[in-house]
């Protein structure tokens, strides 16, 4: 199975709060994922342009965020608008990050995974209520771990012994999981060639869950965790046949 560009989650929403950031990959691109004060999600490559460190080790200011390093202080935009070594400079506007185009949809940030395209797509569903669940991080091929998802090669419910039905909805990376009467929600995040990253949630929003049923997700995803990592190792498929192509 190979993964196509397009719009891939890298971040529960929830887990994102204001004034935070936190680094991922995607395709094994470094990314930094960080929320302003006034609430809006930011995914830039993950280096500030004077000396490369990761803007992930730094820290968000209002709606900045400032490198670790020499403290370069960079704008929603991506603007670099402070250099504390020359407080009156006036900062070239070619002093800039990279920006990805996100979205926050289904209690996750979604990023596209190529930077330059003539045109974006939306994403493919409409929003709708959910509660996030967790994030877990296999050591296994995005490939393996999606094929298991879609064939549902995966354990029952631990509380129920359901099994799982799937079906892949709306977009390559987002499946519908069925466990009897239950549906979970995993978008699978291809981290690199051997890690794989898969971000739960439940339609409804918390008024219609109980602690016990987030529960009960939560421990068939550590289930789920053991299980393919216990499998025997695939080959490694390249991250640029991972790609594939679109169609």
């Amino acid at each position: 199975m190979s993964f196509v560009a397009g719009w891939y989650a890298v971040a529960l929403s929830a887990g994102l709060e204001r004034g935070t950031s936190a680094g991922t990959r995607l395709f094994g691109n470094e990314i930094v994922v960080w929320r302003d004060s006034d609430g809006a999600a930011h995914a830039w490559v993950d280096r500030c342009p004077h000396r490369g460190m990761r803007l992930s080790f730094g820290f968000v200011r209002g709606n900045h965020i400032a490198c670790l390093y020499h403290g370069w202080e960079y704008d929603a935009g991506g603007q670099c608008r402070r250099i504390p070594a020359h407080p009156d400079l006036k900062v070239p506007a070619a002093i800039r990050t990279t920006a990805y185009a996100y979205r926050e949809r289904l209690g996750m940030v979604w990023v596209y995974s190529e930077i330059e395209t003539e045109a974006l797509p939306e994403l493919p569903f409409a929003p709708q209520p959910v509660t996030p669940v967790r994030s877990i991080y296999v050591n296994l091929a995005p490939d393996a771990v999606l094929e298991a998802l879609v064939e549902t090669d995966v354990p029952a419910f631990p509380s129920t012994g359901a099994a799982v039905r799937s079906k892949v909805v709306r977009t390559r990376s987002l499946l519908s999981l069925s466990f009897g009467g239950d549906e979970v929600l995993a978008a699978v995040q291809p981290y690199g060639e051997a890690k794989t990253a898969v971000h739960l949630a439940v339609p409804g929003g918390p008024e219609v869950w109980n602690g016990q049923g987030q529960k009960k997700v939560a421990q068939w995803a550590t289930e789920l965790r053991r299980d393919l990592e216990s499998r025997s190792v695939a080959p490694l498929i390249p991250l640029d046949a991972l790609r594939g192509s679109a169609p």
